[in-house]
């Protein structure tokens, strides 16, 4: 039988016993375009193959909808997928579940605060794809993607205007002490929706600090930039303003810690914070401590 909606915490267990046509019925219009109720048994049903059950491992909300993720009883695959308010499923995806325990272990040997002043929200960060689309490039496996919200929304209005969005020229300050090595500015801010894949940092400074370690602070706003090449900065002081430039579909802070200069060929390094909180995708956070909204994780779409 079709049904207009699905009660998310059942989603599995019906997964798990094959009720695929019920849980397609479930599905948005836009998704059925995508791919036919034929193809979507033949792919789910491979997808059980081998599976004894599924276990929930993360349970979000931003911008409306609410984002479930399942893994698999051998944490091989996982299961993500996003409610409306009306519990229609509107993204659903079928993936493995891989890691990188060998570079996880891999943490700064400096510590470090946060880039930004007040609270923000985390888009995406933490140590596997589902939770942070960067983790399966080596360059950026550790990076975050941050933007400010509220009521659940990281917008007012509309999202036609980048003013539009609460991380729009919010100051972004220093991780830690140290020195200005790179700026690149001059990059427009992208009309929301759109983005510059060819300049894919936008706007960005790159710091030196002390045991060979560089941050990336990008995306900022055009001629925003508060510091030049040369300078010595200390933690907390503002480096520029967040924007909506690069490979950016509306403003927020992408940012990361390497241990290289070069942003595109060196490695991300899992960053140690000051509080000894790893912040993870859907943490509230800020330069000192994190939040939790009513203990519930967030989650979203893809950002650079």
């Amino acid at each position: 039988m079709t049904v207009a909606s699905i009660n998310p915490k059942e989603f599995c267990i019906m997964f798990h016993s094959e009720e695929f046509e019920t849980i397609y019925g479930c599905t948005s219009k836009d998704f059925q375009q995508l791919i036919p109720l034929e193809q979507f048994i033949e792919l789910a049903r491979s997808f059980n193959v081998g599976v004894n059950y599924y276990q929930i491992e993360v349970e979000n909300s931003l911008q409306n909808l609410d984002q479930y993720i399942w893994l698999d009883d051998q944490k091989e695959k996982a299961i993500s997928v996003s409610f409306d308010e009306h519990q229609q499923i509107q993204g659903l995806q079928l993936k493995p579940f891989i890691t990188y325990p060998e570079s996880d272990k891999r943490f700064t040997q400096n510590t470090y605060s946060m880039p930004i002043k007040g609270k923000w929200f985390v888009f995406w960060g933490g140590t596997n794809e589902l939770i942070n689309y960067h983790y399966v490039y080596e360059n950026q496996r550790y990076a975050y993607d941050l933007v400010k919200t509220q009521e659940g929304l990281s917008y007012r209005n509309t999202q036609t205007r980048n003013e539009d969005f609460y991380a729009f020229d919010e100051e972004i300050v220093a991780l830690a002490d140290g020195k200005v090595i790179k700026i690149v500015d001059g990059n427009k801010d992208n009309i929301p929706g759109e983005m510059d894949p060819k300049n894919p940092a936008g706007n960005y400074v790159i710091l030196e600090h002390s045991e060979k370690e560089y941050s990336l602070l990008a995306h900022l706003k055009e001629s925003s930039i508060q510091v030049k090449r040369g300078d010595l900065v200390k933690e907390g002081q503002c480096i520029g303003k967040c924007g909506n430039s690069g490979n950016s579909s509306e403003p927020h802070l992408h940012f990361q810690v390497m241990d290289s200069s070069d942003w595109e060929n060196g490695k991300s390094l899992r960053i140690k914070f000051k509080d000894g909180i790893e912040p993870i995708q859907g943490d509230t956070i800020s330069n000192v401590i994190k939040y939790k909204d009513k203990d519930k994780d967030t989650f979203d779409k893809k950002m650079n």
